[in-house]
């Protein structure tokens, strides 16, 4: 049975890509040797790391503008904690608008004031608040550009007079944005781009070395701009499986593509979410995330009809997360809409049953 893979992440990833990385462990660019045996420091493995960042520059549209992109690990997580060692010095604004934008404001706490700009937890982080104030003299603003977990997305991208810092984690190269607008971004590799492992960072460098603590070695950027990623040994393989994920968005278009299937296929399922009597959906309208879609029964007697109907037709990973309950249906770049029809016929299935 052919599954439709709605995993928020680790997710689903363009099955050309998964073939390449595969015939890649066993034998790399023709080496007799897997590319997870050889040295990160070859000739072969520095043109993987070289070519990964140069097209997530050029995708971005951020190439030659100042910008340096670097494959790190930790996740986005490691990032909650670079972004304020390495920028905040005195005082740093953030937009509250789910659990990992919470967890990213506590760990700037720890290396200065913190102001919460706008907070959307009075509700359940069912939407992203509007008409809030950024403080001019904050070191940076940090935004959450996608909430995976709520099922919100940023559609407006606020203006600001600071360092505008986003976690893109799960909407990154999903649509169009004027990048240069961010000074930095971070996301990690397992929703648009590879598996768990590897997290992007661009960075506009003239906004380092204002801080005024040291900064260990391992969490500095500018040492990790000087290595070129390479200050320790990179995730290897899961920096190579980017690259060709990112050399597969490019083949198909680009950002400019890839938007508008994904606005179909977000499209697909709010339009049943929205018809359908058995269902409503969790984010504020205004609000609702192309990325994940978040929605519930309206009578959880239903729910074991409708996950056995999912089962058998071959969904998988749609079950909501514990703080909003109900289902989610991750819909990343290489998810096919012929995914998403499957799960709107399997929701018009359960009008049939009831």
């Amino acid at each position: 049975m052919k599954k439709h893979n709605f995993s928020a992440g680790p997710c689903i990833l363009p099955q050309e890509v998964f073939k390449q990385a595969s015939e890649a462990i066993l034998n790399f660019n023709n080496s007799d040797l897997s590319l997870i045996e050889i040295s990160h420091r070859s000739k072969d493995f520095v043109e993987v790391m070289d070519t990964a960042q140069d097209l997530a520059l050029e995708l971005l549209d951020l190439k030659d503008k100042g910008y340096k992109a670097l494959f790190l690990q930790g996740g986005a997580s490691m990032q909650f904690l670079m972004v304020a060692y390495n920028l905040l010095n005195k005082k740093a604004a953030y937009l509250n608008t789910g659990t990992w934008a919470s967890k990213a404001l506590k760990e700037a706490k720890l290396f200065g004031e913190v102001v919460e700009a706008a907070s959307s937890k009075d509700q359940n982080f069912n939407y992203i608040p509007k008409g809030y104030t950024i403080p001019s003299d904050a070191d940076y603003f940090h935004i959450t550009t996608n909430n995976t977990i709520f099922g919100t997305q940023v559609k407006e991208i606020p203006t600001t007079n600071v360092p505008l810092i986003a976690d893109m984690s799960s909407d990154i190269f999903s649509r169009k944005l004027d990048f240069s607008k961010f000074d930095l971004i971070y996301a990690g590799a397992q929703k648009n781009m590879g598996p768990a492992g590897a997290t992007l960072v661009v960075i506009k460098e003239d906004i380092l070395g204002k801080v005024d603590r040291v900064i260990p070695s391992m969490l500095d950027y500018k040492v990790h701009i000087e290595k070129e990623s390479m200050f320790n040994t990179p995730p290897v393989f899961a920096v190579y499986v980017s690259m060709l994920t990112l050399q597969w968005l490019k083949n198909n278009g680009g950002i400019d593509a890839i938007e508008i299937k994904n606005k179909e296929k977000s499209a697909l399922i709010y339009n049943e979410i929205d018809r359908n009597p058995l269902f409503k959906g969790f984010a504020a309208s205004a609000d609702r995330s192309d990325m994940n879609a978040t929605f519930n029964l309206v009578d959880e007697a239903h729910k074991p009809i409708f996950d056995q109907l999912a089962k058998e037709a071959g969904l998988n990973g749609i079950n909501g997360h514990r703080s909003v309950g109900g289902y989610r249906a991750s819909m990343y770049n290489a998810l096919p809409i012929e995914s998403v029809q499957k799960l709107v016929d399997t929701m018009q299935l359960l009008e049939t049953k009831i």
